[in-house]
């Protein structure tokens, strides 16, 4: 089975909503998905859980498919959202000086894509 490990970086929502689209696509085909959040991508994590955001439902979704992997604890703790991943429950990727490895995934076999 093919893996892929999506790190997004990019915090701008058109961006996330295709990391959003293509788990739930990969993972409808059978393929395994898992998302990273990264970089800027973390001061997004607030918004998500809004019912009124536009990414909700996707990242609704997204978590009761099991494909959120987890949120970099040292970029979330810049952006201020630490807390906010910490309510939803999420986990905090640190491995790497604080920073989620690739090399980990890579590891295991997964194939990675960074948005």
């Amino acid at each position: 089975m093919k893996k892929f490990a999506l790190f997004v970086f990019n915090g701008d929502p058109m961006c996330f909503i295709h990391v959003l689209l293509n788990a739930l696509d990969m993972h409808a085909r059978g393929v395994e998905a898992k998302i990273i959040i990264e970089g800027a991508s973390t001061g997004l994590i607030p918004e998500l859980v809004r019912p009124g955001n536009p990414l909700h439902g996707l990242w609704k979704k997204n978590l009761e498919a099991g494909l959120v992997a987890g949120v970099c604890r040292t970029c979330s703790s810049k952006q201020g959202t630490l807390e906010a991943a910490k309510e939803q429950g999420l986990t905090l990727l640190d491995e790497m000086s604080g920073h989620p490895a690739m090399a980990a995934y890579r590891a295991a076999g997964y194939e990675i894509i960074t948005f």
